[in-house]
């Protein structure tokens, strides 16, 4: 199967990991404030593609710098909001952006793989149907949140090594959110 396949069209949600997906993962540490913040070659492009595409836009994210007292939610806010206002100023769109700032050991019900987040933006937005939606990350726990929905995945990598420990839970493979955008 390829992507187009799909058939993509508005009745479609797509669901999007920030960190290494949308900007330059930080190593080790966690995009504390906008200064720090750098888009991913591409990303913004490709959100003007997506706008045309799918009827919802999300961005799903896990941000622990909050639980670890590293950064605050108005820290987080800040950054998405500079950066949905960015991407709007390039023809894209963000319908809205759902962030989870617990720690990994809390079991939180909202953490990636879980699938809280999602819950949030249905009763959001009551008209997404999972089985038409697509999670796109570049982490195993992304992976995981879209099967747990029955969403199709796509694996954003260019590290064979990592491609190849995520091949049985991705639909499809690509090395950047431009490459993806290019194959709708």
């Amino acid at each position: 199967m390829i992507l187009k396949d799909l058939n993509i069209e508005k009745s479609w949600t797509l669901f999007l990991d920030r960190d290494g997906v949308i900007n330059k993962r930080i190593v080790d540490d966690y995009v504390k404030s906008w200064e720090q913040f750098e888009f991913l070659d591409g990303s913004l492009s490709s959100f003007k593609i997506f706008a045309e595409k799918f009827g919802r836009i999300f961005i799903i994210t896990n941000q622990q710098g909050v639980g670890k007292g590293l950064m605050t939610k108005d820290d987080v806010v800040d950054v998405h909001n500079k950066m949905k206002a960015e991407i709007e100023n390039n023809k894209g769109r963000i319908d809205s952006i759902y962030f989870c700032p617990d720690l990994e050991n809390k079991n939180s019900k909202n953490r990636k793989p879980e699938t809280g987040m999602a819950q949030q933006a249905k009763n959001d937005f009551p008209e997404i149907i999972f089985e038409k939606s697509i999670m796109l990350g570049d982490s195993k726990s992304d992976m995981d949140f879209g099967k747990r929905l029955n969403m199709k995945t796509v694996f954003i990598s260019d590290d064979k090594k990592l491609i190849k420990e995520n091949a049985e839970i991705s639909d499809f493979v690509f090395g950047s959110l431009l490459e993806f955008s290019k194959n709708l």
